[in-house]
């Protein structure tokens, strides 16, 4: 006898579709933790996820077409112009961690010397150090530029500033081929610190930090989405169960995120 098919429901919604799919940054795909979370989700919903792992601007652009059901990125304010466009709905924050700036272990730029973010990448750009760097709209990318534009830097068009066009583990293995420097999500550094021939030469700065945030998107502006999977999505990633999942979740002994979902 086929067993039968128990319908679920999220807290907030009616019946939990069968399918959904999740955009969502490379981050959280290059440091495995999807490979748990999802599972666990489907599981427990009797969903099947599809996850396209893309830089967040992509991610963000996706669920703009209805490409997506829910997102999950972490660049706050280009997830708050999302919500506030009429995009996206029921956004909440997940967990957080922080950014790194990562470079040659002889640090040939002397960069751990520096106190802050702004003055690292400052003194990569006036000593010419080669530099990788994600240039794909994502998460990473935008904080990135948003350093350089403290001190109204324009790298690129030079020949030190590449630009990967990847995922961020893709970039930290170009970046250690080259002998570069980037700026990477601690998760992911974490994940690959033992696959590549860098170090931190930079963290702790404020500016660093790197919060996370899950976004249903909006049935009014495309009504065949599968709301109540998005919606149950976002109830399970933010409740005891998907916050302990994150919060246990190691490589190389290392927590990567910190679970950040207020209640």
């Amino acid at each position: 006898m086929t067993p039968q098919k128990t319908e679920t429901t999220s807290a907030t919604t009616g019946k939990v579709e069968s399918t959904m799919i999740l955009a969502t940054t490379t981050s959280t795909k290059d440091t495995g933790l999807l490979d748990v979370l999802v599972p666990a989700f489907d599981k427990k919903y009797g969903v099947q996820t599809k996850v396209i792992s893309v830089g967040t601007g992509e991610a963000i652009e996706m669920a703009k077409q209805g490409n997506a059901d829910v997102i999950l990125v972490h660049a706050r304010s280009s997830e708050d112009a999302f919500v506030e466009s009429g995009y996206g709905v029921n956004r909440k924050d997940v967990m957080y961690n922080y950014y790194f700036i990562v470079g040659p272990k002889d640090d040939p730029a002397k960069i751990a010397e520096t106190k802050n973010a702004e003055t690292a990448m400052k003194k990569i750009f006036d000593e010419k150090a080669d530099f990788v760097s994600r240039g794909d709209q994502s998460g990473t990318h935008k904080k990135e530029v948003s350093i350089w534009d403290k001190y109204k830097l324009k790298p690129q068009g030079n020949k030190w500033y590449k630009e990967s066009g990847q995922g961020m583990g893709d970039t930290l293995m170009m970046a250690s081929e080259l002998g570069a420097y980037t700026l990477v999500d601690s998760g992911t550094w974490y994940a690959f610190a033992d696959k590549v021939n860098l170090k931190v030469v930079l963290e702790g700065d404020p500016i660093l930090f790197n919060p996370y945030g899950v976004i249903a998107v909006n049935p009014e502006k495309y009504p065949k989405i599968h709301y109540n999977a998005a919606m149950a999505f976002i109830d399970f990633i933010t409740s005891d169960e998907g916050q302990n999942i994150i919060k246990e979740y190691k490589k190389n002994g290392q927590n990567l995120f910190v679970p950040d979902a207020k209640k």
